[in-house]
Order: structure tokens, then sequence, then C-alpha cells
């Protein structure tokens, strides 16, 4: 093994709040790994909502912990997309080797007696990628040495396109359906659209009209975001945004159809009419655990290259509270990637 650095580059979130709770620091500590463990060296870290919300604390609320799956323990490196190269096997790895560039889900499945989908989320629960260095538990971790993706495609896939994957895995998306995918510019609603244009599905994504160049050109249809959606014309919605317009959502599934949601961009809080629920027989997803496998066929694409992630704009690592700006105000379509300061190895 390559001698490892004493300290590294990072961006703490030292409590909840705004922007000037993210604190740059570059001596901190690289870790070592444990028995079973590995140490990722960051090639890239895409920026998620998952990230800020987990920083305002939004998950939180009456009766609720203010991180994903639990308190948050502070200060904490965020960071829930990793790509990133292994230079350090803690005892007891098998199966991936130094060198290898490699991925991991955002939630990650640790399942207990009384509760069969647990998750710890990378960055909430534990230190993650908006750094130089990163601690995994080997058996999350997914080699994508394969890919002829780069490093920044890759960095910002495994949050967006995984919970995109999990969502029309839900959804049971199938050949020939027409589905309406919300939010369609940002990051997870591009990821659905691309991911169930590959499906064979007939896809109409619902965005800004300033921001729709990017879908048209993959091949799906587009309704503008201020448009409400004709009344059952669709098999399954697929919505990130919730907010006022919730109930015409759902209003426009057929009967049968099938609503995902993974996000809330627009508002937690909805109003609907249970009885145009269970009269059109819809059915209604909630989608943040996934299985191993379902991440793993996100793998499978990345590795075969069949789709490309659209990347708005990359930051040196740094620059986190500016990416996240721009995030929040939506200012580019697609992902937006932090790269950390290269290291020695």
């Amino acid at each position: 093994m390559t001698a490892l650095p004493a300290t590294m580059q990072a961006v703490q979130l030292t409590r909840h709040g705004g922007p000037e709770a993210l604190l740059w620091r570059e001596d901190i500590a690289v870790p070592r790994p444990a028995e079973g463990e590995v140490l990722v060296r960051v090639l890239a870290a895409g920026v998620n909502m998952t990230d800020i919300n987990t920083r305002i604390g939004w998950y939180g609320g009456e009766g609720r912990a203010a991180a994903w799956a639990g308190e948050m323990a502070f200060p904490r490196i965020q960071g829930s997309d990793l790509c990133g190269r292994i230079v350090a096997l803690g005892a007891g790895v098998s199966g991936l080797t130094l060198g290898a560039r490699v991925i991991c889900p955002t939630n990650q499945p640790e399942p207990t007696a009384d509760n069969p989908i647990a998750f710890v989320s990378i960055g909430s629960e534990f230190d993650g990628a908006f750094a130089q260095y990163c601690l995994v538990k080997a058996r999350h971790l997914h080699d994508v040495s394969a890919s002829k993706l780069s490093d920044i495609e890759i960095g910002a896939m495994p949050c967006a396109y995984g919970t995109a994957h999990n969502l029309l895995s839900r959804a049971e998306v199938a050949v020939g359906e027409r589905v309406l995918v919300t939010g369609a510019s940002g990051g997870v609603g591009l990821a659905a659209v691309q991911l169930a244009l590959l499906r064979g599905a007939e896809v109409t994504g619902q965005c800004s009209l300033s921001k729709s160049a990017e879908l048209r050109a993959m091949g799906a249809q587009i309704l503008a975001r201020e448009t409400e959606p004709r009344p059952k014309c669709f098999d399954v919605v697929i919505d990130v945004v919730g907010g006022d317009l919730w109930q015409t959502r759902l209003d426009a599934l057929r009967p049968g159809g099938r609503y995902a949601t993974s996000g809330a961009v627009a508002g937690p809080m909805v109003r609907g009419d249970l009885r145009r629920i269970y009269l059109n027989d819809l059915t209604i997803h909630g989608a943040t655990h996934q299985s191993r496998e379902v991440f793993a066929g996100l793998v499978t694409i990345i590795n075969t290259a069949r789709i490309r992630p659209v990347v708005g704009q990359t930051y040196p690592l740094r620059d986190i509270a500016r990416a996240q700006a721009d995030l929040a105000a939506g200012r580019f379509a697609g992902k937006l990637v932090l790269i950390p300061t290269e290291t020695s190895l």
C-alpha cells in the first residue's frame, strides 16, 4: 500500500443551518480502514438537495430526527455522491482491489430484526465525499472500473440516478407506458427521464421551458412547469416536486396507475382527495430504501455506459457554498459536481 498522507482537505458541517455552517479545513486526519472497511480517494462528488436538506435540518420535525436515518453527530463531512479510487483495504476485505474505481449507494441497507429496511446514509450517519478521502464499508461498494464514463460523470450518478432507478423499479415502468416526470430538468428528474426512455417508455418531462433543450434532445415530450397535466393520460407519475399541484398529478393517472415519489422540492405538505385514489385503484410508492439488487442494476448501466449523465457545472470542493446555492436556485440543468484538490497518490 502506498503511504497515505496524515491530513486531508475537507468541508465539515458544524451544525444545522445555512452555508455559514460549512467549514473548510485542511488539517483533517486521513482515516484508516478498520475491519471490513475501505479507504477511497474521492475523484468527484455530486451535489444534491439531500445534502442541503440535511444541512438545514429539513428532514426533522415533530417526533423526527433531523438527518435521514437518525440524529446527526457534528462535525460531519457531508457528500452523498461518491466516485473514488480504492487506496487502502481493511482486514477481511475481499472481492475489491487497490486502484479499483468504485461508487456506493447514498442509502446503504443495514437491516435489523426490528426494521428490515433500515439504512444508514453516507454524509449523514457517517462522513461522506466532501473530502479528499472517505471510508466506506466494503459490502456497500461497487466496482465501476470497466465504465467508459468519466470520473465526473460517474460522480454525478449514485444519488440522483440511484433514486431515479429505484423510483422506476418501484413503479414497474414497462415498455410503451406513458410516464410523466416532474422536476425533469433537475438531477433526479433528468435521470428518471433518461432511465425511463432506456426502458422503452413514452416520457413527458415537466419543467421550465428554458431548461427543456436537453430533454427534447433525448426524445422526451415537454410539459411546461406551470401547466396542469391532462387527466387520466399517464400510466405512471414520477414526482420529486410535491407542493400545491400534487392532486393534479394523481388525476393525470389512468385507472390502475402508479405514482412514485422521492422528493418535495415545492413543499412536503400536500392536499388530496382519497376518493380519487381508491376509486381509480391508484398505487402510491414512497421510494427511499433500495435493495442492493436495484443499485446493482444501475451499476450495470454505468459499466456499459448505456446513458451519459448531464453535468451542468463543476466546482472545486472549496466552492461548495456556491455550488449549493446554484443548485437551490436551479441555475443549471442536470447535475453539479465538486472536484477535490488532487492529492499526491
